[in-house]
């Protein structure tokens, strides 16, 4: 199987969430997947779906070529293309960690691998909020003081309840779409009457910096060892 996987973003959803059933239920502890779209949408949570413009939303943005998804992570409209790769962690912690804490440790796991690779390279990585970006966030990653990568995670119980299993998600950027990304999310805003404006100066994308050809690879060897403590023996 390829390190990335090309899929629809319909199905790249389900795969994030297969994979996240799959910990659940104790067939595997822990897991890594790495998929680009071979369409685009606007993915953002399912309460949004509940807003006022939200039905005239979906028949213009669809029109318009992005058509909305809903997803059961929370946030905001995220635009979703083949300029975009998504990284999705998935595992239950040590218990010995306790859950104090669970979800910023989270967040690290996805993205501190990142941040380190970003500085290899020679950029300027940072953790935190973006002004004008999409879906901003205190643990979105940034390259250079824009916006690169955005984050969000959702948490199950394993079948029983006997201990919690995360999906920790990040969508990064890859090629300059920036333009059409951050129209078709204002577009969205303004019809439901949501306040917030975007920039597309406020986001970079991975190629516009470096080639890096081999970054992906780099960065599911280094989860992997981040993953290997959390493996049953």
């Amino acid at each position: 199987m390829p390190l990335i996987q090309h899929l629809t973003v319909e199905a790249g959803l389900k795969a994030e969430q297969d994979l996240l059933a799959s910990v659940c239920a104790g067939e595997m502890e822990a897991g890594v997947l790495f998929w680009q779209p071979t369409d685009r949408a606007l993915v953002m949570p399912r309460r949004l779906s509940r807003l006022p413009g939200f039905d005239q939303a979906s028949v213009e943005l669809a029109a318009s070529g992005w058509p909305i998804l809903l997803r059961e992570t929370g946030g905001e409209p995220v635009p979703q293309s083949a300029s975009t790769i998504n990284i999705a962690l998935v595992y239950a912690p040590l218990r010995s960690e306790g859950d104090h804490g669970r979800i910023e440790t989270a967040y690290r796991r996805l993205c501190e691998p990142i941040c380190d690779l970003l500085t290899q390279l020679g950029g300027a990585a940072s953790l935190g909020e973006v002004e004008g970006a999409f879906c901003d966030g205190r643990f979105n990653v940034n390259l250079n003081a824009r916006k690169l990568v955005g984050t969000a995670q959702r948490w199950r119980q394993s079948q029983g309840g006997q201990r919690p299993v995360g999906l920790v998600h990040g969508a990064l950027l890859v090629e300059d779409e920036r333009e059409s990304m951050v129209a078709a999310v204002n577009r969205f805003n303004q019809l439901c009457e949501l306040e917030q404006r975007c920039r597309a100066d406020s986001h970079i994308a991975l190629h516009e910096v470096f080639a890096a050809p081999d970054f992906f690879e780099r960065l599911s060897a280094s989860y992997q060892q981040i993953l290997a403590p959390l493996l049953k023996p």
